[in-house]
């Protein structure tokens, strides 16, 4: 086993500014950590490592996933790239004899305390951040974060630490089974990604430590319980401790301003941290990388590849079967793109009697959630489950 400390996160090429800033952040607190970034995407160009905090690139083709077109299409980006976070650990742990493995979100920055998580891996083999560890006291804040807890997950996995002991890879390969297989946001259905199947790991798995100190995975859903104070320049500290590692979740698409405005008026010098983090991730090519588009998006003649194909074609085993690469449209008679346009696009309603798009959406969804539950079965109501879905949009 390798004495070195391993991290990885997980991302597609526009997140590689935020990397940067994360990579950097650990390599600041421990030179000798090893920092791998798990890629769903291709490289940008002059992309080197030998310039990178980055000390290896693992791309998604070169993770033990069966099947990966075929895989990759049924989820969305966010899904996939959260998917691949147990295949990962165990490449990882393969490639490199790792004894040690963190995962850290991109849109985390480490500030100290990679020491004390090291030894906390001596002690135990999994190591989990609940999003909050008191309860809350109004109601707005039950709302906004007790029950977006019950909604996405009682863990944070943001952040997930592992050693590779017995009871660790026990926990791992459970966990990246059922990444492989039901990864899904799908809030109605029981699922969140990745979060929602750890809510069983107390139940399953011994050697776990849950990391109540409110030092880590600071974020917008545990301020109300979680004063910072200090500055940049002097350290940051939270209820009086030094900051271990802050969370910007929710900050490209907005939440995470908004919340912070809301629950963070108490500590002022995280408004100075958000605006130190903007300048960081320009600095590291957010202007040149943020809006760049995921390969994975888009079949391979360019089209964009909608939620409801995706939705559809991971329902379908025969459709799997039959279109084994659903990105490829080259064959107009052979390809699933042009199957969707001729039986699914076709029925939908003109122009005179269109039904708004969130109609359309809860029906296909309603479709989708019954195949899932009979796909398995092969049962003979398949069939009319089919008819259903031919009706649902004439």
């Amino acid at each position: 086993m390798t004495t070195a400390s391993h991290f990885f996160t997980s991302i597609t090429s526009n997140y590689i500014p935020k990397a940067r800033v994360l990579a950097s952040s650990i390599k600041q607190q421990d030179p000798a950590a090893r920092f791998h970034l798990v890629l769903c995407d291709e490289l940008p160009e002059n992309f080197g490592t030998d310039a990178e905090p980055f000390d290896s690139v693992i791309v998604i083709e070169e993770l033990p996933i069966p099947k990966l077109p075929a895989w990759i299409f049924k989820h969305t980006v966010v899904e996939m790239c959260t998917a691949v976070k147990g295949p990962a650990f165990l490449e990882i742990a393969r490639r490199f004899d790792a004894e040690k493995i963190f995962y850290f979100d991109p849109d985390m920055v480490v500030f100290s305390g990679l020491d004390r998580l090291a030894r906390l891996l001596d002690q135990h083999s999994i190591l989990l951040t609940p999003h909050q560890t008191v309860p809350e006291e109004s109601f707005e804040a039950v709302v906004d974060n007790e029950i977006c807890s019950l909604k996405h997950g009682v863990f944070n996995l943001g952040f997930l630490g592992l050693r590779t002991s017995s009871e660790g890879m026990r926990f791992l390969n459970w966990w990246a089974a059922r990444l492989l297989e039901f990864c899904y946001d799908d809030i109605a259905g029981g699922l969140f990604t990745d979060q929602r199947w750890v809510d069983l790991a107390p139940g399953f798995f011994d050697d776990i430590a849950i990391m109540r100190e409110p030092i880590y995975n600071v974020a917008t859903w545990n301020l109300t319980h979680r004063t910072a104070a200090g500055s940049l320049q002097a350290g940051i500290t939270i209820n009086g401790e030094p900051l271990s590692f802050y969370h910007f979740s929710g900050f490209d698409g907005g939440a995470q301003e908004v919340m912070l405005k809301k629950y963070g008026q108490y500590s002022p010098v995280l408004f100075d941290l958000r605006k130190w983090y903007i300048a960081e991730c320009e600095r590291r090519g957010q202007q040149a990388l943020g809006k760049r588009p995921c390969k994975f998006g888009v079949y391979d003649n360019g089209e964009p590849i909608l939620k409801e194909q995706r939705w559809f074609y991971r329902a379908r085993e025969d459709l799997q079967i039959a279109f084994p690469n659903p990105f490829a449209t080259a064959d107009t008679q052979h390809s699933y793109y042009h199957w969707y346009q001729d039986n699914m696009a076709k029925s939908m309603p003109g122009d005179g009697e269109s039904e708004p798009e969130s109609v359309l959406r809860a029906k296909l969804m309603e479709v989708y959630r019954e195949l899932e539950l009979i796909k398995r079965s092969r049962s003979w109501r398949f069939t009319r489950v089919l008819a259903k879905a031919w009706h649902a949009f004439r």
